[in-house]
């Protein structure tokens, strides 16, 4: 399990950017963060994942505050899954999943038959078995992002920060992400995604934070967060929530314009 307690942090001492974040993330939750563009969505995943020290406040892992694991102990427990990025040099998608097999390394020392075995199997379990020796820059961005996350599950860790996992991806590979984690949720795997489309919180999301310059607008289960009301004071535009058979089916924007 991973808490956050009151955390406020600032880039600048004038200008917080988190005050007062609490959340928790149980076994086999997701856990959406939405909100605009500087409402402290990055931030926050920084300082869940141990990358910055929030000024106050408490991050506990498994009862244990964060600050206490070494960079490689947390690394064992939470893998951070970046926005799709184009590396340096062209790897295969299997050296790409074995990169996640860092933690558990000694200095210098190569991958052995184990570890290849844990990123062959972190690839099954996202379908890209067949793709083991294909060049990563040549993939789809869906299967890109697939790759990170089968990375993510070769680090052994049981919760995964997602930044942004649906950016720049048609709606196709979105629902391939998204189903896919949700399949890993469902095995116990625990997720925190950052995202600007509500619409996957609408359908994926177990637990919502809405923030809103750097404070909780509102956290809970998404029926109750993902309203009209709330919405439309996170984004400052006028919010609609469609629905069907008393169900909530779609997130739009209201025109304003004539």
């Amino acid at each position: 399990m991973l808490e956050a307690e009151n955390l406020h942090y600032a880039y600048k001492p004038e200008k917080p950017t988190l005050r007062g974040i609490s959340l928790t993330l149980r076994q086999g939750t997701i856990l959406y963060l939405l909100g605009r563009n500087g409402c402290g969505k990055t931030t926050l995943m920084s300082c869940l994942s141990g990358l910055l020290r929030p000024q106050s406040g408490t991050v506990r892992l498994h009862g244990r505050d964060l600050r206490s694991y070494t960079p490689a102990e947390r690394a064992r427990h939470i893998g951070l899954i970046p926005q799709l990025h184009t590396p340096a040099f062209n790897y295969s998608v299997r050296e790409m999943v074995l990169m996640g097999r860092a933690p558990h390394l000694g200095l210098l020392a190569a991958p052995s038959r184990g570890d290849y075995a844990i990123a062959d199997a972190a690839l099954e379990s996202v379908g890209l078995a067949d793709y083991r020796e294909r060049p990563y820059t040549q993939l789809s961005g869906g299967e890109r992002q697939l790759v990170l996350i089968a990375r993510g599950l070769a680090q052994e860790c049981r919760i995964l920060l997602m930044d942004e996992p649906d950016a720049h991806l048609d709606l196709n590979n979105q629902q391939r992400v998204m189903e896919r984690v949700a399949r890993l949720a469902a095995d116990g795997l625990s997720f925190i995604i950052s995202s600007h489309v509500p619409n996957n919180a609408l359908m994926y999301a177990h637990r919502v934070l809405l923030m809103k310059r750097g404070t909780t607008l509102a956290y809970g289960a998404p029926e109750h967060i993902l309203t009209e009301t709330l919405l439309t004071a996170a984004y400052e535009l006028p919010i609609e929530v469609i629905r069907a058979e008393e169900q909530p089916r779609a997130i739009v924007p209201r025109k304003v314009s004539g």
